[in-house]
């Protein structure tokens, strides 16, 4: 791997490698843009199958969370960490000591949460030896379970693409198939059953299904059958790439919007929707909740003043709706042509502003 070509291509600032013979550590910490402010994205430890991969693994989620965090409307920039290991019996108080080191030498530039593999046990361990890291303990003026918070954000942009795709965002009567039932996507029934929506749910666990069956009154179905069910909203709150060819032409809502990441497997699907009439919610708008929650937490934690934030995600999708049909073109690109324009707009403004100064400057 070529790595300066590969950062290069996309703008990366910066790589840091990270390594310490006694707990075992190998972390890769990928900073891909700082425009906006520091770094923010979580820690995820994964067992690789080759030093490339996790280093390209890293990379990529980094720009995404550029991509989330400038969308969110957050003054932060996109980073990510991947340890190279196994979650399940490769960890030690040492690593994550030794991991919050290396991130306090980065002097602020990246902020680390948990993400796969990690939990807020880890991350506490990293608070001992550095500030720069959110998703702590609530005893530390940590926000806690970020789920809640991820789910009422997910409900908010589903009622801005009702209103995209039905021209009203009540979401009363509404039949919603939610696909994945785990600690978000129970949530979000949660405030659908309360609106009024009908719904209808599936999971490969049956006991969340049943749960779901009993608390809101939802139809189940099989896992593969989701696709096929008539709703008017379909919610993947599952794995991600469950928008790909087998499933895409079996949809029949006109409104696809939930809380998995990576919903779409390519972008040629993201076109398929498009292209079909049906409002896509980009994922990394939607699902912002969770981010913009932990980012708050720089503020000193305020959970009236985080959520009155993650309601914002309702404003982010309706401009990115705009911009789609502005620019004709698929709402995926529509929500990257968004946080594009708000990072340029500030490397602009900056721009101009050290040019005053050196003119200034050459005025004395």
């Amino acid at each position: 791997m070529e790595i300066f070509k590969g950062m290069e291509a996309y703008d990366y600032e910066q790589l840091v490698f990270c390594q310490d013979k006694n707990s075992g550590l190998k972390a890769v910490i990928a900073i891909h843009d700082t425009t906006l402010g520091p770094a923010l994205g979580g820690t995820r430890m994964w067992t690789y199958d080759s030093e490339e991969e996790a280093i390209i693994d890293a990379m990529r989620l980094a720009k995404g969370m550029t991509y989330k965090n400038a969308a969110a409307g957050l003054n932060l920039g996109g980073g990510k960490t991947v340890i190279i290991g196994d979650p399940r019996k490769d960890k030690n108080p040492e690593m994550f000591r030794t991991f919050g080191r290396y991130i306090q030498s980065l002097n602020g530039r990246y902020i680390t949460a948990e993400d796969v593999g990690t939990t807020v046990e880890d991350m506490d361990l990293i608070h001992m030896e550095t500030d720069y890291v959110t998703g702590i303990s609530p005893e530390f003026g940590s926000s806690g379970n970020p789920s809640p918070v991820t789910a009422y954000g997910v409900y908010k942009g589903m009622k801005a693409a009702a209103l995209e795709a039905y021209g009203d965002d009540s979401l009363e009567g509404k039949t919603i198939a939610v696909q994945g039932i785990g600690n978000v996507a129970y949530k979000l029934c949660e405030y659908l059953h309360e609106e009024g929506a009908k719904l209808i749910v599936t999971d490969i666990n049956k006991a969340a299904v049943n749960r779901a069956v009993e608390a809101f009154d939802a139809k189940a179905v099989d896992p593969n059958d989701i696709y096929d069910v008539e709703c008017d909203i379909y919610a993947p709150c599952a794995l991600g790439a469950t928008i790909n060819d087998d499933t895409v032409s079996r949809i029949k809502a006109k409104v696809v919007a939930g809380s998995a990441n990576n919903q779409l497997k390519t972008t040629e699907h993201g076109d398929i929707l498009f292209e079909k009439g049906i409002v896509y919610a980009p994922d990394y708008v939607i699902n912002a909740g969770g981010v913009i929650n932990v980012a708050d937490e720089l503020n000193g934690y305020n959970q009236s003043r985080a959520m009155k934030k993650v309601e914002g995600i309702y404003d982010s999708l309706v401009r990115v709706f705009e911009i789609s049909k502005r620019d004709n073109i698929p709402s995926y690109l529509a929500a990257d042509r968004m946080a594009e324009e708000r990072i340029e707009s500030m490397k602009k403004s900056r721009g101009q502003f050290l040019q005053n100064g050196l003119h200034t400057l050459s005025r004395r």
